[in-house]
Protein backbone atom coordinates (compact mmCIF):
# COMPACT_ATOMS: atom_id res chain seq x y z
CA UNK A 1 0.00 0.00 0.00
CA UNK A 2 1.17 3.52 -0.62
CA UNK A 3 1.33 6.42 1.76
CA UNK A 4 -1.88 8.40 1.83
CA UNK A 5 -1.51 11.99 0.61
CA UNK A 6 -4.74 13.85 1.23
CA UNK A 7 -5.47 17.10 -0.57
CA UNK A 8 -8.53 17.92 1.54
CA UNK A 9 -8.70 20.93 3.80
CA UNK A 10 -7.02 20.70 7.20
CA UNK A 11 -8.83 21.30 10.48
CA UNK A 12 -7.85 21.43 14.13
CA UNK A 13 -7.39 18.18 16.03
CA UNK A 14 -10.64 16.88 17.54
CA UNK A 15 -11.36 15.98 21.15
CA UNK A 16 -10.78 12.36 22.20
CA UNK A 17 -12.29 9.93 24.67
CA UNK A 18 -10.04 6.99 25.56
CA UNK A 19 -11.90 3.75 26.29
CA UNK A 20 -10.39 0.82 28.18
CA UNK A 21 -12.63 -2.24 28.45
CA UNK A 22 -12.03 -4.72 31.26
CA UNK A 23 -13.80 -7.63 32.87
CA UNK A 24 -11.82 -9.37 35.64
CA UNK A 25 -9.79 -8.63 38.75
CA UNK A 26 -7.30 -11.25 37.55
CA UNK A 27 -5.78 -8.60 35.27
CA UNK A 28 -5.65 -5.87 37.92
CA UNK A 29 -1.94 -5.05 37.61
CA UNK A 30 -2.20 -4.82 33.83
CA UNK A 31 -5.28 -2.60 34.09
CA UNK A 32 -3.54 -0.25 36.51
CA UNK A 33 -0.59 0.04 34.13
CA UNK A 34 -2.94 0.79 31.22
CA UNK A 35 -4.81 3.49 33.14
CA UNK A 36 -1.58 5.03 34.43
CA UNK A 37 -0.21 5.23 30.89
CA UNK A 38 -3.21 7.30 29.79
CA UNK A 39 -3.06 9.56 32.84
CA UNK A 40 0.60 10.24 31.99
CA UNK A 41 -0.06 11.37 28.41
CA UNK A 42 1.73 14.52 27.29
CA UNK A 43 -1.58 15.53 25.67
CA UNK A 44 -4.29 14.50 28.17
CA UNK A 45 -7.45 13.09 26.58
CA UNK A 46 -10.78 14.81 27.01
CA UNK A 47 -11.79 11.89 29.22
CA UNK A 48 -10.78 8.36 30.16
CA UNK A 49 -13.57 5.80 30.40
CA UNK A 50 -13.03 2.35 31.89
CA UNK A 51 -15.92 0.16 30.79
CA UNK A 52 -16.46 -2.77 33.15
CA UNK A 53 -18.08 -5.80 31.56
CA UNK A 54 -20.52 -7.13 34.17
CA UNK A 55 -18.18 -7.28 37.18
CA UNK A 56 -19.46 -4.94 39.95
CA UNK A 57 -16.58 -5.79 42.30
CA UNK A 58 -14.05 -4.69 39.69
CA UNK A 59 -15.97 -1.46 39.05
CA UNK A 60 -15.92 -0.62 42.76
CA UNK A 61 -12.19 -1.30 42.96
CA UNK A 62 -11.44 0.92 39.97
CA UNK A 63 -13.47 3.72 41.54
CA UNK A 64 -11.45 3.48 44.75
CA UNK A 65 -8.07 3.26 43.02
CA UNK A 66 -8.70 5.89 40.32
CA UNK A 67 -11.15 8.52 41.64
CA UNK A 68 -10.69 10.76 38.58
CA UNK A 69 -11.48 8.05 36.05
CA UNK A 70 -14.99 7.65 34.67
CA UNK A 71 -16.17 4.10 35.38
CA UNK A 72 -18.99 2.85 33.16
CA UNK A 73 -20.89 -0.43 33.51
CA UNK A 74 -21.46 -2.22 30.21
CA UNK A 75 -25.09 -1.86 29.23
CA UNK A 76 -25.01 -4.62 26.62
CA UNK A 77 -24.58 -8.36 26.78
CA UNK A 78 -21.34 -9.96 27.93
CA UNK A 79 -18.39 -9.54 25.59
CA UNK A 80 -15.88 -7.08 24.23
CA UNK A 81 -18.22 -5.83 21.50
CA UNK A 82 -20.88 -4.88 24.01
CA UNK A 83 -18.34 -3.20 26.26
CA UNK A 84 -16.87 -1.20 23.38
CA UNK A 85 -20.33 -0.18 22.19
CA UNK A 86 -21.10 1.07 25.70
CA UNK A 87 -17.89 3.10 25.60
CA UNK A 88 -18.74 4.63 22.23
CA UNK A 89 -22.27 5.53 23.34
CA UNK A 90 -21.02 7.03 26.63
CA UNK A 91 -18.10 9.02 25.21
CA UNK A 92 -18.18 12.79 24.76
CA UNK A 93 -15.09 13.10 22.54
CA UNK A 94 -15.30 13.49 18.76
CA UNK A 95 -12.81 10.61 18.50
CA UNK A 96 -13.03 7.37 20.47
CA UNK A 97 -9.68 5.65 21.03
CA UNK A 98 -9.42 2.09 22.35
CA UNK A 99 -6.62 0.67 24.49
CA UNK A 100 -6.62 -2.92 25.77
CA UNK A 101 -6.59 -3.44 29.52
CA UNK A 102 -3.29 -5.34 29.25
CA UNK A 103 -1.48 -2.79 27.09
CA UNK A 104 0.32 0.47 27.89
CA UNK A 105 0.46 3.52 25.62
CA UNK A 106 3.57 5.55 24.89
CA UNK A 107 3.47 9.02 26.53
CA UNK A 108 2.83 10.76 23.20
CA UNK A 109 0.16 8.28 22.11
CA UNK A 110 -2.82 10.67 22.18
CA UNK A 111 -0.90 13.48 20.46
CA UNK A 112 0.29 11.25 17.62
CA UNK A 113 -3.10 9.55 17.36
CA UNK A 114 -5.01 12.81 16.99
CA UNK A 115 -2.69 14.59 14.54
CA UNK A 116 -3.96 12.77 11.41
CA UNK A 117 -7.56 13.71 12.23
CA UNK A 118 -6.82 17.25 11.11
CA UNK A 119 -7.51 15.76 7.68
CA UNK A 120 -11.32 15.43 7.39
CA UNK A 121 -10.91 12.41 5.12
CA UNK A 122 -9.39 10.38 7.95
CA UNK A 123 -12.09 8.22 9.53
CA UNK A 124 -9.88 6.26 11.91
CA UNK A 125 -6.29 5.98 13.07
CA UNK A 126 -4.49 2.90 14.35
CA UNK A 127 -0.91 2.15 15.24
CA UNK A 128 1.84 -0.22 16.22
CA UNK A 129 1.33 -2.90 18.89
CA UNK A 130 4.69 -4.04 20.26
CA UNK A 131 4.89 -7.29 22.20
CA UNK A 132 6.24 -7.59 25.74
CA UNK A 133 6.81 -11.29 26.41
CA UNK A 134 6.76 -11.75 30.18
CA UNK A 135 8.81 -14.96 30.02
CA UNK A 136 10.43 -14.37 26.64
CA UNK A 137 9.36 -15.41 23.17
CA UNK A 138 9.36 -19.22 22.72
CA UNK A 139 11.97 -20.35 20.18
CA UNK A 140 9.30 -21.99 18.04
CA UNK A 141 6.98 -18.93 17.95
CA UNK A 142 7.54 -17.10 14.61
CA UNK A 143 7.14 -13.29 14.55
CA UNK A 144 4.84 -13.65 11.53
CA UNK A 145 2.25 -15.07 13.95
CA UNK A 146 2.44 -12.29 16.53
CA UNK A 147 -1.16 -11.52 15.60
CA UNK A 148 -1.97 -14.62 17.67
CA UNK A 149 -1.06 -12.61 20.79
CA UNK A 150 -2.67 -9.42 19.52
CA UNK A 151 0.50 -7.69 18.30
CA UNK A 152 1.95 -6.31 15.09
CA UNK A 153 3.84 -8.70 12.82
CA UNK A 154 6.10 -8.76 9.72
CA UNK A 155 4.44 -8.39 6.37
CA UNK A 156 2.39 -5.30 7.11
CA UNK A 157 2.98 -1.63 6.25
CA UNK A 158 6.04 -0.02 7.80
CA UNK A 159 5.07 3.58 7.07
CA UNK A 160 2.02 5.81 7.16
CA UNK A 161 -0.51 3.95 5.02
CA UNK A 162 -4.15 3.42 4.26
CA UNK A 163 -5.17 0.04 5.72
CA UNK A 164 -8.17 -2.21 5.68
CA UNK A 165 -8.45 -2.50 9.46
CA UNK A 166 -6.63 -1.95 12.74
CA UNK A 167 -5.43 -4.14 15.60
CA UNK A 168 -7.91 -3.74 18.45
CA UNK A 169 -5.36 -2.94 21.15
CA UNK A 170 -4.49 0.34 19.43
CA UNK A 171 -7.24 1.86 17.32
CA UNK A 172 -9.46 4.92 17.14
CA UNK A 173 -12.37 6.21 15.08
CA UNK A 174 -14.45 9.30 14.65
CA UNK A 175 -17.28 8.58 17.07
CA UNK A 176 -19.97 9.70 14.63
CA UNK A 177 -18.72 7.18 12.05
CA UNK A 178 -18.93 4.26 14.48
CA UNK A 179 -22.46 5.21 15.47
CA UNK A 180 -23.53 5.70 11.85
CA UNK A 181 -22.11 2.29 10.92
CA UNK A 182 -24.07 0.61 13.72
CA UNK A 183 -21.30 -0.05 16.26
CA UNK A 184 -19.48 -3.36 16.76
CA UNK A 185 -21.46 -6.49 15.92
CA UNK A 186 -22.58 -8.32 19.05
CA UNK A 187 -22.24 -11.71 17.32
CA UNK A 188 -18.51 -11.11 16.83
CA UNK A 189 -15.93 -10.46 19.53
CA UNK A 190 -14.54 -12.28 22.50
CA UNK A 191 -16.48 -13.56 25.49
CA UNK A 192 -14.35 -14.56 28.48
CA UNK A 193 -11.35 -16.58 27.37
CA UNK A 194 -12.96 -17.47 24.04
CA UNK A 195 -10.38 -17.00 21.26
CA UNK A 196 -12.87 -15.76 18.66
CA UNK A 197 -12.75 -12.20 17.38
CA UNK A 198 -12.50 -10.04 14.22
CA UNK A 199 -15.16 -7.57 15.35
CA UNK A 200 -12.68 -4.76 14.63
CA UNK A 201 -12.11 -5.97 11.08
CA UNK A 202 -15.81 -6.16 10.34
CA UNK A 203 -16.51 -2.69 11.74
CA UNK A 204 -13.65 -1.18 9.73
CA UNK A 205 -15.06 -2.72 6.56
CA UNK A 206 -18.50 -1.25 7.23
CA UNK A 207 -17.10 2.20 7.98
CA UNK A 208 -15.06 2.15 4.77
CA UNK A 209 -18.02 0.93 2.72
CA UNK A 210 -20.08 3.91 3.91
CA UNK A 211 -17.29 6.36 3.06
CA UNK A 212 -15.64 5.52 -0.30
CA UNK A 213 -13.49 8.64 -0.14
CA UNK A 214 -12.48 8.13 3.48
CA UNK A 215 -9.27 6.69 4.91
CA UNK A 216 -8.39 4.36 7.77
CA UNK A 217 -4.83 5.42 8.46
CA UNK A 218 -2.03 3.40 10.03
CA UNK A 219 0.58 5.51 11.82
CA UNK A 220 3.72 3.60 12.90
CA UNK A 221 4.61 6.25 15.51
CA UNK A 222 1.36 5.59 17.41
CA UNK A 223 2.69 2.86 19.72
CA UNK A 224 1.37 0.69 22.54
CA UNK A 225 2.98 -2.32 24.21
CA UNK A 226 0.95 -5.48 24.75
CA UNK A 227 1.63 -7.78 27.69
CA UNK A 228 2.04 -11.42 26.59
CA UNK A 229 1.68 -13.64 29.69
CA UNK A 230 3.00 -17.21 29.91
CA UNK A 231 -0.47 -18.63 29.21
CA UNK A 232 -0.26 -17.26 25.66
CA UNK A 233 3.09 -18.87 24.88
CA UNK A 234 1.84 -22.46 24.76
CA UNK A 235 1.18 -24.58 21.70
CA UNK A 236 -2.41 -25.13 22.89
CA UNK A 237 -3.07 -21.40 22.89
CA UNK A 238 -1.33 -20.87 19.55
CA UNK A 239 -3.31 -23.62 17.83
CA UNK A 240 -6.67 -22.60 19.30
CA UNK A 241 -6.15 -18.97 18.26
CA UNK A 242 -5.19 -19.93 14.71
CA UNK A 243 -8.24 -22.13 14.31
CA UNK A 244 -10.53 -19.53 15.88
CA UNK A 245 -9.11 -16.83 13.61
CA UNK A 246 -10.16 -18.86 10.60
CA UNK A 247 -13.63 -19.37 12.03
CA UNK A 248 -13.95 -15.65 12.76
CA UNK A 249 -12.76 -14.63 9.30
CA UNK A 250 -15.40 -16.94 7.80
CA UNK A 251 -18.07 -14.79 9.45
CA UNK A 252 -16.40 -11.58 8.31
CA UNK A 253 -16.35 -12.92 4.75
CA UNK A 254 -20.01 -13.85 5.06
CA UNK A 255 -20.92 -10.31 6.10
CA UNK A 256 -18.54 -8.39 3.83
CA UNK A 257 -17.73 -10.73 0.94
CA UNK A 258 -14.52 -12.69 0.42
CA UNK A 259 -12.92 -10.17 -1.92
CA UNK A 260 -12.99 -7.35 0.61
CA UNK A 261 -13.01 -9.37 3.79
CA UNK A 262 -9.92 -11.43 2.95
CA UNK A 263 -7.77 -9.07 0.87
CA UNK A 264 -5.02 -8.74 3.51
CA UNK A 265 -5.04 -12.46 4.23
CA UNK A 266 -4.39 -13.34 0.59
CA UNK A 267 -1.34 -11.07 0.49
CA UNK A 268 -0.13 -12.52 3.79
CA UNK A 269 -0.35 -16.09 2.49
CA UNK A 270 1.22 -15.34 -0.90
CA UNK A 271 4.12 -13.17 0.25
CA UNK A 272 4.81 -13.22 3.99
CA UNK A 273 4.42 -16.93 4.72
CA UNK A 274 6.64 -18.39 1.95
CA UNK A 275 9.44 -15.94 2.81
CA UNK A 276 9.14 -16.78 6.50
CA UNK A 277 9.33 -20.54 5.92
CA UNK A 278 12.39 -20.16 3.70
CA UNK A 279 14.07 -17.99 6.32
CA UNK A 280 13.46 -20.58 9.02
CA UNK A 281 14.79 -23.40 6.85
CA UNK A 282 17.93 -21.44 5.95
CA UNK A 283 18.67 -20.91 9.65
CA UNK A 284 17.71 -24.46 10.63
CA UNK A 285 14.81 -23.16 12.72
CA UNK A 286 12.77 -26.24 12.03
CA UNK A 287 10.35 -25.88 14.94
CA UNK A 288 9.47 -22.36 13.84
CA UNK A 289 9.02 -23.55 10.25
CA UNK A 290 6.69 -26.26 11.53
CA UNK A 291 4.71 -23.71 13.54
CA UNK A 292 4.34 -21.53 10.45
CA UNK A 293 2.96 -24.38 8.39
CA UNK A 294 0.74 -25.68 11.19
CA UNK A 295 -0.59 -22.22 11.95
CA UNK A 296 -1.58 -21.65 8.34
CA UNK A 297 -3.17 -25.10 8.17
CA UNK A 298 -5.20 -24.57 11.34
CA UNK A 299 -6.37 -21.14 10.22
CA UNK A 300 -7.40 -22.37 6.78
CA UNK A 301 -9.19 -25.34 8.37
CA UNK A 302 -11.07 -23.05 10.72
CA UNK A 303 -12.07 -20.83 7.83
CA UNK A 304 -13.23 -23.74 5.68
CA UNK A 305 -15.31 -25.26 8.46
CA UNK A 306 -16.67 -21.85 9.35
CA UNK A 307 -17.86 -21.32 5.79
CA UNK A 308 -19.57 -24.70 6.00
CA UNK A 309 -21.09 -23.85 9.38
CA UNK A 310 -19.21 -26.67 11.12
CA UNK A 311 -16.55 -27.12 13.74
CA UNK A 312 -16.25 -26.83 17.49
CA UNK A 313 -17.53 -23.79 19.27
CA UNK A 314 -20.46 -22.86 17.07
CA UNK A 315 -18.90 -19.58 15.97
CA UNK A 316 -17.79 -16.34 17.53
CA UNK A 317 -19.81 -15.09 20.44
CA UNK A 318 -21.07 -18.53 21.43
CA UNK A 319 -18.03 -19.73 23.36
CA UNK A 320 -17.23 -19.00 26.98
CA UNK A 321 -19.25 -17.66 29.87
CA UNK A 322 -17.32 -14.61 30.98
CA UNK A 323 -16.65 -11.37 29.17
CA UNK A 324 -13.93 -10.49 26.80
CA UNK A 325 -12.39 -7.13 27.28
CA UNK A 326 -8.77 -8.08 26.93
CA UNK A 327 -7.98 -11.07 24.73
CA UNK A 328 -5.73 -10.62 21.68
CA UNK A 329 -7.13 -9.30 18.47
CA UNK A 330 -7.51 -10.19 14.83
CA UNK A 331 -5.04 -11.74 12.44
CA UNK A 332 -3.55 -10.23 9.27
CA UNK A 333 -4.75 -6.67 9.34
CA UNK A 334 -2.15 -4.34 7.88
CA UNK A 335 -0.14 -3.06 10.85
CA UNK A 336 3.62 -2.84 10.73
CA UNK A 337 6.07 -4.47 13.11
CA UNK A 338 8.73 -2.67 15.12
CA UNK A 339 11.39 -3.97 17.49
CA UNK A 340 9.99 -5.34 20.74
CA UNK A 341 10.03 -2.96 23.68
CA UNK A 342 9.91 -4.01 27.30
CA UNK A 343 7.83 -2.26 29.89
CA UNK A 344 9.66 0.03 32.22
Amino acid sequence: MTTVESTTARTTAPTVSVVICTYTLDRWDDLCAAVDSIRAQHLPPTELLVVVDHCPELAREIGRRFPGVRVVHSRQKHGVSGARNTGVESAVGEVVAFLDDDAVADPDWTARLLAPYRDPAVLGVGGQVDSWWETGRPGWFPPEFDWVVGCSYPGSPEETSAVRNFIGANMSFRRAEVLAAGNFRSDLGRIGTSPYGCEETELCLRISARNPGGVLRYEPAVVVRQHVPPARTTWAYFSSRCYAEGRSKALVARYSGTRTGLSSERRYLRRTMPAAVLRCLRHAEFRAAGALCAGVGLTVTGYALGRLGRGAGGGPGSVGTGSAAGEPDEGPAGAARRPTRRRT
